[in-house]
């Protein structure tokens, strides 16, 4: 009964506070109509402003995020160029969006002054007379919203005359006694201040509408329609207009919604029943919902999806349509919930509200899904039920997806403002890490206690700003525990969480655990005690900064284990078991998995998948790979490929042991130490063996975002041939079979798809030659959608007492005696394997003459193209070859570049060089170059290089 009445009186004041925290707000009148031809909206804009502060203010900023896509130096054209998408730079007039302000004037009719500032996408307001705290100001602006397409985001128009408008008006930016500017980088994170708006807005009659914000009246006009639409307490309206009525209404006990998700294969009466289902669960976790009615469209998942197996093919979805539409449906309708009731910065302190929807998305899943597979289906299916992938559960994909990048170096604070935020963490990784953290509370503190703080945050901040220590504080007093950790270690900061179970010393009746901290973040950790795999103890233990010994009672376990059930996002759970059953049974066994699986802490794992190679010598060599890389990155890591070479008949193939350190987060952050070795054929019955010990250090800014990366590199390569006794007596024999070279090579590099630049200085010694390298490459993609790239190569020997042109600089084709290059055919002086193109050195495209494809002393080149439309380009080289002893040689080529995707297939067709004009040539065909990229994982990381 004493704690009743605690709770009560805790809600009263609350309460209390919350009333005198209310602030009047802001009236917003719209007058819009949608010309459906030039896909335009014309706008009368009555604003009413309340300066709710204790400042005077005499400007005012507003949100125009509409005007983000007007041209291609936009905040949001930029962070594209950061996303490798060129979309928006290569667009064309008609298809960006812009916003023409025709006039603004106050009440009093004088003309306001207004100017963009910050990314042109937020317009200041001089006000003709200072706006006094606690005063109004009202004005009128006239202006008209240019559409853009939706080809770049989902917002704008598309080719089915549907309309997505969010954002799509002027807004009231943000200001407690500093304004909070924001501009659009397509993150879903408007920072715009409360108000109360009535929207009037007239479309084309064959349309129909859906909106977040409560319907008034919608009326049939001559040859339009008319709504009237009206949000109280809210932020932005969103709008969906198409040709098809495909919304439904769902009027349940809790909150009314609209929704269009769809789910194949269910029907609407079960549909309902979910949706009843998930807003009940949603009302006992959160509260009621502040507004007349909830909108939970497609278009709104599709931006949020349940990232995983669950977005492939519906032909293959692994989960009953049940499962799938109530998460579908929860993740949407938890976004939309927290988003247009709880007022947090969402550009900063977004991680709250990813915190709660993620938290109540384990929830709901351990209450109505417990057994709930992460493959679903697949995981019943033999060849993928033997996976330890098949065998973790649901949520175990929180920790996994944030360990993900956290194995990388890549985590980031919760803190970390939306826009530094890389791809995967800002999309990912740390919505689930926010989410998993409040599970962890949970866990250590009791699910009730948390549930009821979470409830209790909701119920007294919702339709007001908040910010998040209202959060910290109402989390902190659900328990009489210390929660320091969790904001300051586990929220505040990127430090990780790793513990280990040092040694267990054993009695008749009580066991002495020690536990290690290796990162030093101290907080609470668990301890389960097995026997025959079923948990029968449990223990937390806090305050262990370094190694910390704890005695428990013996209860017949076998087995102890840290974090077993997962709640805890720990870097390496691999050291986290300690068996109790005598020396033997300590050994992790072995086990074999055909192809890369997910990390099992309790085996020692060797995965093994068939492999197949080519080159012309070797011809297919099929083989077996053996390596040790799991999903999560690790840094050990063993690769082995032995092949057989059936048209050599002998084994072929390579191998190497890596060990990765990660450092820091910026400066220098990686160390690289390795050792490779690999053998293969070079030409018919001539092997080539090669083993290389190497060590590279890394640099990177501190914003991570930046594709800014600088490497230093040490290798000693070490060459072995055996030659073909038909080598030797054709004269073809090199002068050194074995040789060895200690290459030092500094890189810098800016990967950016608009602006890219690197350049390395390579050193090289041997002991017939040394010499030095520097290469800069540069590409840039004009306003004008012109792409000009430009290399320039420079070579000098300091040292060469070679007899022949293996170790020269080559001008037109590489003699690769690193191996470092992927050729096809690297003996090949004629047929389609010699015309195999890797840029490199010279890099010219046309095969030059005998007398100087080849520089003993030094050679410089120059290698410029430029597109004449889409991905056909011109190309130019220009370079001096000197030989020792010898007057040094001008050489030039150019020709036709078609740039299909750059640097993994590219052909090049020769006009006039050194050689005369080149089309007229006999041969021609054998004149053509051609770059192929074939490996899979370089192919793979085209596409996912802007997650990291």
């Amino acid at each position: 009964m004493k704690k009743v009445f605690l709770n009560d009186v805790a809600r009263i004041l609350f309460f209390l506070f919350g009333l005198l925290s209310v602030t009047a707000q802001h009236k917003n009148i719209i007058n819009a109509s949608l010309d459906g031809e030039t896909k335009e909206i014309s706008i009368q804009q009555e604003f009413e402003y309340l300066n709710n502060t204790d400042d005077i203010l005499e400007t005012l900023y507003f949100n125009d995020w509409a005007n983000a896509y007007s041209d291609k130096n936009t905040g949001l054209a930029k962070r594209f160029g950061q996303e490798f998408k060129k979309s928006l730079h290569l667009a064309r007039d008609h298809e960006r969006g812009h916003t023409e302000i025709l006039s603004a004037v106050d009440d009093d009719y004088r003309g306001l002054k207004l100017t963009r500032v910050t990314d042109k996408d937020i317009i200041k307001i001089d006000l003709n007379k200072p706006l006094q705290p606690r005063g109004s100001a009202k004005f009128f602006i006239t202006y008209t919203v240019k559409l853009p397409s939706n080809k770049f985001t989902p917002f704008g128009y598309g080719n089915n005359n549907e309309y997505y408008l969010k954002d799509w008006y002027l807004t009231p930016a943000v200001y407690d006694g500093v304004w909070h500017l924001y501009s659009n980088k397509n993150l879903e994170d408007l920072y715009t201040d409360i108000t109360n708006t009535t929207i009037n807005l007239t479309y084309p009659q064959e349309l129909f509408l859906a909106s977040n914000y409560r319907v008034l009246s919608n009326v049939a006009l001559p040859n339009a329609k008319e709504v009237q639409l009206e949000g109280v307490k809210q932020k932005n309206c969103e709008i969906i207009i198409q040709p098809i009525q495909n919304f439904t209404t769902h009027i349940t006990p809790d909150i009314t919604v609209i929704t269009n998700i769809q789910a194949a294969k269910y029907d609407l009466i079960s549909k309902d029943i979910s949706i009843n289902r998930v807003t009940a669960f949603i009302s006992e976790h959160l509260g009621a919902y502040p507004h007349q009615q909830l909108l939970v469209s497609e278009l709104d998942y599709n931006k949020n999806p349940l990232y995983g197996i669950n977005q492939l093919p519906s032909f293959i979805r692994p989960y009953e349509e049940r499962f799938q539409f109530e998460m579908k449906f929860l993740k949407t309708a938890l976004i939309n919930i927290l988003e247009e009731s709880i007022y947090l910065d969402p550009r900063k302190e977004q991680w709250v509200n990813d915190a709660i929807a993620n938290y109540l998305m384990i929830a709901f899943v351990e209450k109505y899904y417990p057994d709930q597979k992460l493959l679903g289906k697949l995981s019943k299916i033999w060849g993928i039920r033997g996976f330890n992938l098949a065998k973790m559960d649901f949520n175990e994909q929180y920790p996994f997806l944030y360990m993900l990048m956290a194995r990388k170096n890549l985590d980031q604070p919760l803190t970390t403002s939306n826009d530094s935020l890389v791809w995967f963490n800002q999309k990912i990784a740390n919505k689930y890490k926010a989410g998993l953290g409040l599970s962890y509370l949970a866990s250590y503190i009791g699910k009730e206690k948390v549930d009821e703080g979470i409830k209790t945050f909701y119920e007294f901040y919702k339709l007001s700003r908040v910010k998040v220590i209202d959060f910290e504080s109402i989390i902190k007093r659900s328990s009489n525990q210390n929660l320091d950790w969790y904001f300051n270690n586990y929220v505040f900061t990127d430090r990780k969480i790793d513990y280990k179970i040092k040694k267990v010393e054993k009695s008749e009746d009580s066991l002495a655990v020690t536990l290690k901290n290796k990162e030093g973040t101290v907080v609470p950790i668990s301890l389960f005690g097995l026997k025959n795999d079923t948990v029968i103890s449990k223990y937390w233990f806090t305050n262990v900064d370094g190694e910390k010994t704890f005695t428990i009672p013996r209860n017949g376990e076998d087995r102890l284990v840290l974090n077993y059930d997962q709640k805890i996002p720990e870097f390496n759970q691999r050291d986290n078991w300690k068996s109790l059953g005598g020396f033997l049974s300590s050994n992790k066994k072995l086990k074999f998995t055909f192809f890369r699986d997910s990390e099992n802490p309790y085996y020692n794992q060797i995965f093994y998948v068939p492999v197949i190679n080519f080159n012309i010598y070797d011809g297919w060599a099929p083989g077996m790979r053996l390596y040790n890389k799991t999903f999560l990155e690790r840094p050990f890591i063993y690769d082995l490929a032995p092949s057989y070479s059936f048209r050599e008949r002998s084994f072929v193939g390579y191998g190497k042991i890596t060990y990765r350190k990660y450092l820091s987060k910026s400066g220098l952050y990686l160390a690289d130490y390795g050792i490779r070795g690999s053998t293969s054929h070079f030409d018919i019955n001539s092997r080539y063996s090669t083993i290389t010990p190497s060590v590279s250090f890394a640099w990177r800014p501190e914003d991570l975002i930046s594709n800014k990366r600088q490497i230093l590199s040490f290798r000693y390569i070490n060459i072995f041939r055996n030659l073909d006794e038909s080598l030797k007596a054709a004269g073809r024999a090199p002068e050194s079979p074995d040789y060895s070279v200690f290459d030092a090579r500094y890189y810098n590099v800016h990967n950016h798809i608009l602006d890219y630049s690197s350049w390395f200085v390579d050193f090289q010694y041997a002991s017939k030659f040394s010499k030095l390298i520097f290469e800069y490459e540069y590409r840039k993609l004009f306003e004008n959608n012109r792409q000009f790239n430009l290399r320039f190569y420079a070579g000098k020997f300091l040292r060469n007492k070679t007899q022949d042109d293996f170790f020269s600089f080559a001008l037109d084709r590489p003699t690769d005696y690193l191996f470092d290059y992927n050729y096809l055919g690297r003996s090949e002086d004629s047929g389609l394997y010699s015309q195999q193109i890797i840029i490199a050195e010279g890099g010219f495209k046309s095969f030059m003459d005998e007398r100087y494809r080849f520089s003993n002393d030094w050679l410089t080149t120059v290698n410029t193209s430029v597109n004449l439309w889409k991905w056909i380009e011109l190309y130019g080289d220009a370079g001096y070859v000197k030989n020792r002893g010898e007057n040094g040689k001008f050489v030039y080529d150019s020709g036709v570049r078609l740039n299909l995707v750059t640097d993994y297939f590219e052909l090049y067709f020769p006009l006039y060089s050194n050689n005369g004009w080149e089309v007229a040539q006999p041969d021609y065909g054998e004149k053509i170059r051609f770059i192929v990229t074939v490996s899979p994982k370089t192919l793979i990381g085209l596409f996912t290089r802007k997650w990291f």
